[in-house]
C-alpha cells in the first residue's frame, strides 16, 4: 500500500527524485552526456520509450526579487538506464530561458542565495555554489554521509540539511572477530521500511553558512533514535525556518519499533536554534501533524493535521497556531475535502492551498483571520466555506502543485493526462493560467491526443460515481475497441489529472484501448464519507463500483473485450475480481498486489494501515476482521479462469514479493494462463528506465494477446 499522507510527494516528485538519484551514477568516458534530444514519434503514437525520454520539469524557485524562476529538468537515457538533471533559469514571464548546468552528474535542490546573486545546489550529495549565471562553480561541503536536501535560513546565516546516522548494530560491533558476518540483528518491529532494512535513519542538522563554507553541523534530535524527516517519503518540507532564522518548526514521529509500526502520531515541534530547546505545539493531537509553515510576520504557524491515530487516510485539515497565546484554530472544519500543500501570503493575511475536489486538484485561498462558518455544503454551487475561495476554475482540467507568490501571480507546476509537468503562473484574482515552460511541446505536437471525458455513473446503491474515460486517438464510434479498467491503489487516493511514468493513461489509449478510470468508494476527492466507506469493506461496494463502471461501458457498441489492471490495492482488486467477475474480463494484470490478507498483515511494515482498514488482526474476534480475512482473494482461487500477468518488485517491503509469487503459484496450480515478472532491484514501483520499458512492453503484449 502507498502512504496516502505522502501522496502529493510521490505522485511526481518521488519519480523525479528516483530518476535524479540514478542520474548521479558514475559517468564513464564512453557514455554520452544525457541531455535533451529530438524525439521521433512514428505515426503520432506515444510509446513507453517516448514517455521516458520527455523532460521532467520540477522544483521551480522564485528569486528574492520575484523576477526570475530557477528550476530543474531531468532527462532519461534508456540505453544508459538512468537520468540526469540539469538546472535552468528564466524570467518570470517565461522569457530568457537559459540552461545553467551541463554535467554528467545530476544537480538538484537548487536555491537562490546572497540576495539572488548566487545559487546553491546539490551534486553527488554535496553542497555546491555558483553565480546566478552558472559561472564559477565551487564545492563547499564534504560531509561524510552527504546531504539528502538542504534549506538556507531566510537571513542567510544558517543552513539545515539532511544526513544519516547509524541505528543498527553490525555483528562486528558485538563480536569484533566476526568482521565478515553479515547477519541482521533484529529485536523489534519496523526493521525494514518501504525498500530497505532500517540500519540508518535521516536526521536534520543545522550549521552556520556564509555562502563560502558551512560550519560543523548540530543534530536537531541530538542522537535520538527518531527520523527527521519521517520515512519513507518525508523531506525538508517537514521543516520550516522562522522569518528571523531563530526557530525551526518541524514534524516528527517520536516513536520507534512496535509503537512506530502501529501509530501515525507525528507532532509539530518548535526548536530554538540558539539554545536547542524545543516545545511540542500539538501535544494531545493524535494523528499525523505535518507540513509546518511559519507566517511571514513570524506570529503564527500553519500545518496540516489528521485527527485520528492509526488512520493514514483521515481528513487533512488546515490548522494555525498563534505562537504568543498558543491558541489553535482549524480553518477547514466545514470544508469537506483534503488540504494538500500550504503557502502563506506575504502579508500573512491569506493562506493558499491545493486540494483535490471532484477529481481535479485546484488552488484555493483561505482567510486565516475568519472563523469558519458552520453547516457548509462544501463545494456545492461554487461555495466552499466562509473565507475560502477557489482560484482555479472547476472546469480547469489540470492538477496543480504547491505555489510561490510573485505580486499578483502564483508560480507553480501543473499536469494533465495529456502532458507532463510544466511551470505556470496563475492570476490570483481571476485564475487565468499562463504556461511559462514548454519543455516537451515539440514532442507533444507530434503525438496524437486522446479524447477525454468524465461521466457520473449510478452505483448499485444509487450513489453517483465520477469516472474518467480516455478514448484512443482518432476514435471512431462506429468501430469496436478493447478497454482497460484501471483499479486504483491506495486504497484511498484519487484518479485525477496527473501524469506518471508508472500508469500513463494517454499511453494506454495510444495503444488502441479505451481506458476506464472510476473514482470508486475509497477515493479522497468526494468528501470523507465516500473515502471512509472502503475501510472494513474491501470486498463490498467498491468492488461493485468497478463492476458498475464495466457494465455501463459495455453497453456502448464500441466497447469490446475488457481487461482489469491495477497495483497495490489495485492489485488486490484484480486478484479479488478474478474470483467474482463472472466473465466480464478477458485478461488481468496485477502489480504489487495483496493476495493473502492474513500473510500480508504479518509481513508488511506500517502495521497501522492494515490494522485500521482490515478491522484488526487475523486473530481478532470481531465481525469486521473476520469478514475481511475470510474473504481474502486467495480464498477464491478455485474461481479463477482468466489469463493473468503478475508483476512485483523484490525490494517491495510494503507489499512483499511473496504475495505475487503466491498468486502466480496458485494460478499455475489451477491451470490458469499466467506469467510472473519479478524485478530484483525494484520496490513498490518499477522505476529504472529499462525495467519500466520492459514492464510496459509485457503489459501491452499481454493485453493485446487476450483482448485484441
Amino acid at each position: 500500500m502507498t502512504n496516502r499522507l505522502m501522496a502529493t510527494m510521490i505522485s511526481a516528485t518521488a519519480l523525479l527524485g528516483a530518476c535524479c538519484n540514478q542520474g548521479s551514477a558514475p559517468h564513464t568516458e564512453q557514455e554520452p552526456l544525457i541531455t535533451k534530444v529530438s524525439i521521433d514519434v512514428p505515426d503520432g503514437k506515444l510509446t513507453p520509450e517516448i514517455m521516458h525520454m520527455m523532460g521532467k520539469v520540477g522544483d521551480p524557485r522564485l528569486s528574492p526579487d520575484g523576477a526570475r524562476i530557477l528550476y530543474g529538468v531531468s532527462y532519461t537515457s534508456i540505453e544508459q538506464n538512468k537520468s540526469n538533471r540539469e538546472l535552468f533559469v528564466m524570467n518570470r514571464d517565461g522569457s530568457g530561458n537559459t540552461q545553467l548546468t551541463r554535467t554528467p552528474q545530476s544537480e538538484s535542490n537548487a536555491r537562490w542565495i546572497n540576495n539572488g546573486q548566487q545559487i546553491a545546489f546539490l551534486r553527488s550529495g554535496q553542497l555546491w555554489v555558483m553565480n546566478a549565471d552558472g559561472s564559477q562553480e565551487k564545492q563547499i561541503s564534504r560531509i561524510e554521509k552527504g546531504m539528502d536536501g538542504f534549506e538556507i535560513s531566510p537571513v542567510g546565516k544558517h543552513i539545515m540539511y539532511i544526513s544519516h546516522i547509524k541505528t543498527a548494530a553490525k555483528p562486528a560491533d558485538i563480536y569484533p572477530d566476526l568482521k565478515k558476518s553479515d547477519v541482521r540483528i533484529i529485536k523489534d518491529l519496523m526493521y525494514r521500511h518501504w525498500d530497505q532494512y532500517v540500519e540508518e535513519i535521516p536526521h536534520t542538522y543545522i550549521a552556520s553558512f556564509d555562502g563560502e563554507s558551512i560550519g560543523e553541523g548540530t543534530d536537531i534530535l541530538k542522537g535520538e533514535p527518531y527520523e527527521l524527516p519521517t520515512l519513507p517519503f518525508g523531506d525538508l518540507g517537514q521543516l520550516s525556518w522562522s522569518p528571523d532564522g531563530n526557530y525551526i518548526a518541524y514534524s516528527c514521529r517520536k516513536l520507534v519499533g512496535k509503537q512506530y509500526a502501529f501509530s501515525t502520531n507525528t507532532d509539530i515541534y518548535l526548536y530554538n536554534v540558539e539554545t536547542g530547546e524545543e516545545e511540542n505545539l500539538t501535544e494531545g493531537m493524535a494523528g499525523y501533524d505535518t507540513d509546518p509553515r511559519f507566517s511571514p510576520d513570524g506570529k503564527r504557524i500553519a500545518w496540516i493535521s489528521m485527527e485520528r491515530d492509526g488512520y493514514e487516510a483521515d481528513k487533512k485539515r488546515l490548522f494555525v497556531i498563534d505562537l504568543a497565546t498558543k491558541e489553535k484554530k482549524e480553518l477547514t472544519s466545514d470544508y469537506k475535502y483534503n488540504v494538500e500543500t500550504i503557502t502563506w501570503a506575504p502579508d500573512s493575511d491569506k493562506i493558499y492551498f491545493t486540494s483535490c475536489v471532484n477529481a481535479l486538484t485546484g488552488i484555493f485561498e483561505v482567510d486565516p483571520n475568519k472563523t469558519p462558518a458552520k453547516s457548509i455544503a462544501g463545494g456545492e454551487n461554487g461555495y466552499y466555506g466562509e473565507g475560502i475561495r477557489r482560484i482555479t476554475g472547476e472546469d480547469v482540467w489540470y492538477d496543480f502543485d504547491g505555489v510561490q507568490i510573485a505580486d499578483n501571480l502564483l508560480i507553480t507546476t501543473n499536469t494533465s493526462m495529456q502532458r507532463p509537468a510544466e511551470i505556470v503562473a496563475v492570476d490570483i484574482e481571476n485564475g487565468a493560467i499562463a504556461q511559462l515552460t514548454s519543455e516537451n511541446q515539440e514532442t507533444l505536437d507530434k503525438i496524437k491526443n486522446p479524447e477525454i471525458e468524465q461521466r457520473w455513473m449510478t452505483t448499485k446503491d444509487g450513489k453517483k460515481m465520477h469516472t474518467w474515460i480516455v478514448y484512443p486517438p482518432d476514435f471512431d464510434r462506429t468501430k469496436k475497441y478493447p478497454a482497460i479498467l484501471m483499479c486504483l491503489g491506495g486504497p484511498q487516493g484519487t484518479i485525477s489529472q496527473g501524469w506518471s511514468t508508472r500508469w500513463n493513461y494517454k499511453l494506454m489509449a495510444s495503444q488502441g484501448y479505451i481506458v476506464i478510470l472510476p473514482n470508486r468508494r475509497g477515493t479522497t476527492a468526494f468528501g470523507q464519507p465516500w473515502c471512509e466507506q472502503i475501510s472494513g469493506d474491501y470486498i463490498g461496494l467498491n468492488m461493485q463500483d468497478y463492476l458498475t463502471a464495466v457494465d455501463e461501458m459495455k453497453k456502448e457498441p464500441y466497447v469490446g473485450k475488457v481487461a482489469a489492471t491495477g497495483a497495490s490495492y489495485g492489485g488486490y482488486s484484480v486478484y479479488y475480481l478474478a474470483g467474482i467477475h463472472q466473465n466480464r474480463f478477458s485478461a488481468l494484470v496485477a502489480h504489487a498486489g495483496i493476495f493473502n490478507q492474513e500473510q500480508m498483515y504479518m509481513m508488511t511494515e506500517e502495521l497501522w494501515f492494515p490494522h485500521w482498514d482490515n478491522g484488526g488482526a487475523p486473530w481478532d474476534n470481531n465481525p469486521v476482521a473476520k469478514r475481511h480475512y475470510e474473504n481474502s482473494p486467495h480464498k477464491l482461487i478455485k474461481n479463477w479462469n482468466t489469463p493473468i500477468l503478475i508483476t512485483h518488485g523484490e525490494m517491495d517491503y510494503r507489499v512483499p514479493a511473496e504475495q505475487g509469487m503466491a498468486a502466480f503459484n496458485a494460478a499455475q496450480m489451477m491451470g490458469v494462463p499466467s506469467e510472473l515478472l519479478l524485478f530484483p532491484g525494484e520496490n513498490h514501483w518499477i522505476l529504472k528506465p529499462q525495467n519500466s520499458v520492459y514492464w510496459n512492453r509485457a503489459f501491452f503484449s499481454w493485453l493485446d494477446k487476450y483482448c485484441k
